[in-house]
């Protein structure tokens, strides 16, 4: 500090000399600083570019291993190397403004000592003692922080690194800065305080002339910048709010889950479940698992009261986790298992990734559903995955079609059917025996809409219901969960308006499928119940024909018609939902023609879904065929 401040005070001596006036000089030495430390300025501007140019592929490294820190410092570092990009530049300008203001400090107290030099500037004293009430008491600390205020404005605004950071930390500097300058003012001399004040407002112009020579509008693709901002910020909001991860006891609880799943060398199998109502899908290859082998099953849920806890209690096989999405997300990148099976979609496409710790990892989607995948899940959603359990020849052909239009590599397809169809068809057989002659006699409709826009409750329920009402029916409405749990309002005046109708019931309790079982005619619009209904009693099914949910819009490019299209006018009747006042008449229709469509139906579930009675066989029996290979080939890679 001793040579800059001998190089300082010769430097504003000059100044003094070139002014005469010691408020000029200063200004005059603030001016030079920029000027000396231009090369400085510009090697940040460009060090600025550089970090907002490669912050897209940053923040899609960020999203691709979203949750694993060190992969994401490895990835960076890499990115860094390449584009010779050092991360601690910024902190030069900000320890070069330091050391200036420390020596400028000495040199303006040394200045101000010496009574040979002018010390009034504009009428004002520049005193050495900060609160002379000669010099500029109030106005020097109230000029300080406004100089801060414009500078921190323009840089929020065109500073091309300050310009991308988030309004937090936009309005935290702000603040943090216009309060030390503030300070600043008021307890140095106001000599220094000039010094600030001219350095600020320098710096501004000195930003928009940067901005002008070396635009980052010519380096940066800001398009892709957004883009990958949102990428990130929408894995980011997964899960809702954040938890206290020391506090709650669900984070404990991941935690520890989190540990135990790792902690378990050469796990073979694992099936995922987004909630407890995904279960039933696995229910039958699970139990078949369970009886036949000595497999150890590790059952990961997004849903910590998930009923598979309990079952994991009384059946040692089974292992079961609680990981909320967004750890899951990290678990998924590092899964180190023989076979995956999941009923969740669009594998890679958005946040849960295949494991890049095993390649070998064979993944397996299991349906969720009888219809068209093409149309009901999104473009791509099964590319990623090797192999797709099928319930019938539609689900098949429809990704061998779809691996031709776009060229895809060819994935394992297996015949596999509908286990959830099995049971219901052994339940409805165990309840059909136990109904009482009299409840035979009385016909039941059921109507049953779907949870999407424009479904039959939104559209025409209540002129469906006023079509059955007094038509001798026993008459019951079931909404899909989700109009129970977002419209409760509409459910009660729902219940309400027809409470004194003993024919018409409102039912809001899904713990049970007897309602099904007993209807003799179901109305939906798009759900997927009505062929499950179908397939299971052989009864037919009237479709309001409400506007259709398209998940994929390409769907139309797969020369496969689909399956959730052309079956509406094979297992029923289809009305519009402007001539919902003739549901009765097209009711009666299905009841005329019950004989007829019991055979029909009979025949198209023989045809359309694979090993009826025997699909929870089929999907076990290939897993674990599946398992014993992985083994073999690795005892093989051991004895070579």
């Amino acid at each position: 500090m001793e040579i800059v401040n001998q190089v300082l005070e010769w430097v504003m001596a000059k100044c003094y000399a070139l002014c005469h006036n010691y408020g000029y000089a200063i200004i005059l030495f603030t001016f030079l600083s920029k000027i000396v430390l231009l090369p400085l300025s510009v090697w940040v501007q460009k060090n600025s570019i550089k970090m907002v140019k490669i912050q897209p592929e940053m923040n899609f490294i960020k999203a691709k291993y979203f949750g694993d820190k060190d992969m994401i410092a490895e990835e960076q570092s890499k990115i860094f190397k390449r584009e010779k990009y050092n991360p601690f530049v910024s902190v030069v300008p900000l320890t070069v403004q330091i050391i200036l203001l420390l020596g400028l400090v000495h040199v303006i107290q040394a200045g101000i000592r010496d009574p040979k030099i002018h010390m009034d500037f504009f009428g004002l004293r520049l005193s050495l003692v900060p609160n002379d009430t000669r010099g500029m008491l109030l106005l020097s600390p109230i000029l300080a922080g406004l100089s801060a205020w414009v500078l921190c404005a323009a840089q929020n605004a065109s500073n091309v690194l300050q310009a991308e950071q988030s309004k937090r930390n936009k309005y935290g500097m702000m603040l943090l800065s216009v309060a030390l300058s503030v300070y600043l003012g008021w307890f140095v001399p106001v000599g220094v305080a000039l010094y600030w004040i001219a350095s600020n407002l320098m710096a501004v112009v000195q930003l928009y002339l940067l901005n002008w020579c070396i635009n980052p509008k010519d380096f940066i693709d800001y398009g892709q910048l957004e883009k990958s901002r949102q990428a990130l910020k929408g894995l980011e909001q997964i899960g809702g709010k954040k938890k206290r991860r020391f506090h709650d006891e669900e984070s404990r609880r991941e935690r520890a889950d989190y540990q135990r799943f790792f902690s378990v060398v050469n796990k073979h199998l694992v099936f995922y479940s987004e909630s407890s109502g995904f279960y039933k899908y696995y229910q039958g290859i699970i139990e078949y698992l369970l009886s036949h082998t000595n497999i150890h099953i590790h059952y990961i849920t997004s849903d910590p009261k998930d009923a598979v806890f309990a079952l994991g209690q009384t059946q040692k096989q089974l292992k079961t986790y609680y990981i909320a999405e967004k750890k899951l997300i990290t678990l998924m990148m590092k899964m180190d298992a023989d076979v995956v099976v999941m009923t969740m979609p669009d594998l890679e496409n958005y946040h849960i990734k295949r494991s890049y710790v095993r390649e070998d990892t064979e993944y397996i989607y299991v349906p969720h559903g009888m219809g068209s995948n093409n149309l009901t899940l999104r473009k791509a959603a099964l590319d990623h995955f090797d192999t797709v359990f099928c319930t019938g020849k539609h689900q098949k052909e429809e990704v061998e079609k779809t691996e031709t239009a776009y060229g895809l590599p060819k994935k394992h397809t297996v015949e596999f059917g509908y286990p959830l169809l099995d049971r219901m068809r052994k339940n409805y057989a165990d309840w059909d025996k136990q109904l009482p002659e009299s409840a035979r006699r009385e016909k039941t409709v059921l109507v049953a809409p779907s949870w999407q826009k424009d479904n039959i409750v939104d559209n025409c329920l209540f002129e469906i219901l006023e079509s059955l009402r007094g038509k001798g029916y026993r008459v019951i409405v079931r909404p899909h969960p989700q109009h129970v749990r977002h419209q409760p309002d509409k459910m009660e005046r729902l219940k309400e308006r027809f409470d004194k109708e003993e024919e018409i019931q409102i039912q809001t309790d899904f713990s049970s499928n007897r309602t099904v079982f007993e209807a003799d005619v179901v109305i939906t619009d798009w759900s997927d119940i009505a062929y499950e209904y179908a397939f299971t009693t052989y009864r037919p099914v009237l479709f309001v024909n409400t506007p259709m949910k398209v998940m994929n819009p390409e769907y139309e490019k797969i020369a496969v018609k689909p399956f959730n299209i052309w079956m509406r006018e094979e297992i029923g009747k289809v009305l519009e939902p402007e001539h919902a006042a003739r549901a009765a008449g097209v009711v009666e229709e299905l009841f005329a023609s019950m004989e007829y469509y019991q055979e029909k139906i009979a025949g198209l579930a023989d045809a359309y879904v694979y090993h009826a009675g025997s699909s929870a066989k089929v999907g076990a029996e290939y897993i674990i065929g599946q398992i014993q290979k992985k083994a073999e080939e690795r005892k093989k890679g051991k004895t070579l």
